[in-house]
């Protein structure tokens, strides 16, 4: 219970300082809802969307879960995509997974973890879909860092393919989806490439990124 105390005292010297600073941030903020882009991320504690992209409340609207996994009877991650697209009218959905994923990790290495195995195979089967590329490579980080982006890679291709986003490019509305990948050791954010307005442009996009190979640098 001190933990959360401490939390608690956090969050009052938080808003203090903010009112401060603006004395009108928490009334606009309670105002509206005008967030830039859907943010798909891993659950990660390391991997916070607004600060790691220096953005304030109320500028990303956020989806997170473990290994930022996108998957077609995930009511909870479709609900949030069908609102930030139908509703607030975001026009860039973001994927982003990051270097050092634990739950990519231990569906490249067949852990055992219990019941979020279940929601792991999701990753596994991308590392099968890729089994010969990965085995090619040099060592075990190498294939580690490599089925993370090509994680955010196939996810990419899994946004594109929901009704939601099908339904949205029907209706000619303006919304591209990204794949992108952090690295904890810089703090950088790194392009995978996989840009894609349509679905046809998706596939195109994953294909070539791909067959390219390792991005990190």
């Amino acid at each position: 219970m001190a933990d959360l105390r401490d939390v608690l005292e956090k969050n009052r010297l938080w808003a203090e300082r903010m009112r401060a600073q603006d004395p009108g941030f928490f009334e606009r903020l309670a105002a509206i809802q005008s967030p830039r882009i859907l943010w798909i991320g891993c659950s990660d504690s390391r991997v916070p969307a607004n600060q790691i992209t220096g953005h304030q409340p109320g500028e990303v609207f956020v989806h997170r879960n473990v290994a930022n996994v996108v998957v077609h009877t995930d009511l909870n991650c479709l609900s949030v995509m069908q609102f930030a697209v139908d509703v607030l009218q975001i026009r860039n959905i973001v994927v982003c997974g990051h270097y050092g994923c634990g739950g990519v990790k231990a569906a490249l290495e067949s852990q055992r973890h219990g019941l979020i195995d279940n929601w792991l195979r999701h990753i596994e089967d991308v590392r099968d879909l890729h089994s010969e590329a990965l085995a090619k490579l040099p060592d075990d980080d190498a294939r580690w860092d490599r089925l993370c982006e090509l994680n955010v890679v196939e996810q990419v291709l899994h946004v594109s393919q929901t009704t939601v986003l099908r339904d949205a490019w029907a209706r000619g509305q303006d919304v591209t989806v990204h794949g992108w990948i952090y690295r904890l050791q810089d703090g950088r954010i790194r392009d995978l490439g996989v840009d894609s307005a349509s679905a046809a442009e998706a596939e195109r996009a994953v294909a070539t990124a791909v067959r390219n190979g390792v991005v990190k640098a």
